[in-house]
């Protein structure tokens, strides 16, 4: 650190700025709507999601509790499935200087999940249980101007949501439950030579409520609170100039999650759910990390100091279908427009995120009684997205996913 106090008041301005937004950016990717999968069963894949109001199985403890209290009163429901995740390359090309062009690597990871949803107990009350992962970040580049600030982010998220229901009557039931989220995450940027990590573990609830006026008509609304990641973690700086090993830590809004649900059967074969959903991205105004001692160092100050970042709450569309084929075979397709909620002036190479289309489809087929199998895709297929800011001035193509799960479900 001494070498760097004998520098220049511009030279010292102008490195503490650039790890401040490294730092801001390694946190920022957290909250991308990139980075969500809404996708955490067999249905919810094939549906793109939109498995709310006639949720009908072990997933309803995740996507509609309230929805547990008019399944069959004497069955337990269990579903236990992996879903691989595919991130093709991302493809970066600079208006200005074709030497800033770059691909990102692709990327591949799996994500075991849970579900169960107990019997009936004293007549009203039901119980369940989810083991999901809601959301996962992978993105790196070598290319140079790239790797300078986003070499590798990586996320991980792991939620246990336990659930109870409880059924006013035959027409209206409401459900409740609590979130324990555990993140994790990684940050390499080769410009200062830093190599960030960190973890938290912090709570949350939902709530959820369901109407059916009729056999074939049903209504919902869940209700996900907001989240605030309490990260902390290790912070290793390699610049000869800025030295730094030590604590640091950050608080940011994980938003809370509105949706509204709409589904009839007709003919007893074929059922239509529409969704709306509200995701408040407003509470991420800004990002502040602090580090121990801050006052006194003056890069820490720069680095600490808080970073606007004014995203807006995004809507999403979620249309699903569901089709009786025969006495054993359920078939399901999906269709989502995502909005995302990051201003242009935000995007950066850490998670380049647009506007979004998602397709998808699957089935379930009953081998007895009690045991079914599925498998369902979901591919969704982001907009080209163009970005002029103070960091970058050109255009992001090819991105998207690919979602595979193949899920085993046991009534008893």
């Amino acid at each position: 650190m001494d070498t760097f106090y004998q520098c220049k008041g511009q030279n010292r301005t102008k490195i503490a700025a650039k790890i401040s937004v490294v730092l801001a950016l390694s946190l920022s990717c957290v909250y991308a709507s990139g980075y969500k999968i809404p996708e955490q069963s067999l249905n919810a894949l094939a549906l793109s999601a939109a498995n709310v109001a006639a949720a009908n199985g072990a997933d309803a403890s995740y996507y509609n509790p309230a929805n547990m209290a008019f399944l069959p009163n004497d069955k337990s429901y269990l579903e236990i499935l992996l879903t691989y995740v595919n991130l093709p390359h991302m493809t970066y090309t600079d208006n200005a200087n074709a030497s800033n062009n770059g691909d990102s690597k692709v990327e591949r990871f799996g994500a075991p999940l849970f579900h169960f949803v107990t019997p009936v107990y004293q007549e009203d009350w039901r119980f369940g249980f989810s083991a999901v992962v809601p959301g996962g970040l992978a993105k790196r580049w070598d290319s140079a101007y790239q790797a300078a600030t986003a070499k590798k982010f990586s996320l991980k998220i792991i939620e246990a949501n336990p659930t109870a229901a409880y059924k006013v009557n035959d027409y209206l039931s409401i459900g409740f439950g609590a979130r324990a989220v555990y993140s994790t995450g990684e940050v390499i940027a080769n410009n200062v030579g830093m190599n960030l990590e960190g973890d938290s573990f912090d709570f949350g609830y939902n709530l959820a409520v369901s109407a059916r006026p009729t056999e074939a008509l049903k209504f919902a609304a869940t209700y996900r609170s907001k989240v605030d990641l309490t990260v902390e973690g290790d912070a290793d700086i390699r610049h000869p100039m800025l030295p730094y090993k030590g604590d640091a830590s950050v608080e940011v809004p994980l938003p809370a999650v509105l949706s509204l649900a709409a589904a009839y059967t007709f003919f007893q074969k074929t059922t239509v759910e529409f969704v709306y959903e509200r995701v408040y991205w407003s509470a991420y105004k800004n990002i502040n990390f602090e580090f121990p001692n801050e006052s006194s160092n003056p890069v820490l100050t720069a680095v600490g100091r808080a970073q606007d970042k004014n995203w807006h709450d995004s809507d999403t569309f979620r249309l699903g279908v569901t089709h009786l084929a025969s006495e054993n075979l359920k078939l399901m397709a999906g269709f989502t427009i995502d909005k995302t909620p990051a201003p242009e002036k935000t995007l950066a190479f850490e998670l380049p995120d647009a506007n979004s289309k998602n397709y998808s489809a699957g089935f379930e087929y009953n081998l007895n009684d009690g045991i079914s199998v599925g498998m369902a895709y979901l591919y969704s297929d982001k907009e080209e997205c163009g970005v002029k800011n103070e960091k970058l001035d050109g255009k992001f193509t090819h991105g998207g996913a690919h979602l595979v799960n193949m899920s085993f479900k046991y009534r008893f």
